[in-house]
């Protein structure tokens, strides 16, 4: 029967709990941390070194997080940790605006008044011909026709004519003093 090959070593833990729990919470806070540095621009425009990259880290964490433990209840309490620490991390930022802003970041003024801010680019790894692409794909035929260009925390590009950006945006149109 092939059933009765399964040993019951499949739900055995090799591992406490606990130091199941704790690695998975410090891989997660790791991975976190990684993301973060990584910047805002990772996120919403992944190429093929940072989808390598993504798959090697996950790789290379993979006997951090389960230690030698290959258990489907090792793996349950492992990912289930992760589910548990982001719904944890999702709500902390939702309910508090500094909790927010040091896990997520702020958006990023890439394009001001028609003006490219060079420093910001080079921050965030973006060409000038890129914010130029854009903006052709958003439309605008001349950076100096746009009124904003905003990297967000989650990687998007928002792209917004003169009057919509003072309107939608007043605080980021202004030059910062």
């Amino acid at each position: 029967m092939p059933l009765a090959s399964l040993d019951h070593g499949i739900f055995d833990l090799h591992l406490g709990i606990d130091e199941k729990i704790l690695r998975s919470v410090l891989v997660f806070m790791f991975l976190v941390v990684a993301l973060r540095l990584g910047g805002k621009r990772e996120l919403g425009q992944i190429n093929v070194l940072d989808l390598a990259v993504l798959l090697l880290a996950s790789n290379a964490l993979q006997n951090a997080l389960i230690g030698n433990d290959s258990s489907v209840t090792g793996g349950v309490i492992g990912a289930g940790t992760l589910f548990v620490a982001n719904y944890i991390f999702v709500r902390l930022t939702f309910n508090n605006a500094k909790a927010r802003r040091i896990l997520e970041g702020t958006p990023r003024v890439l394009l001001r008044n028609g003006e490219a801010d060079s420093e910001a680019l080079r921050k965030e790894a973006i060409t000038e011909t890129e914010l130029v692409d854009l903006a052709l794909e958003k439309g605008f035929d001349d950076l100096h026709k746009v009124g904003l260009i905003v990297l967000e925390t989650n990687g998007q590009l928002v792209v917004l004519p003169p009057e919509q950006a003072k309107r939608l945006r007043p605080e980021m149109v202004e030059q910062p003093g």
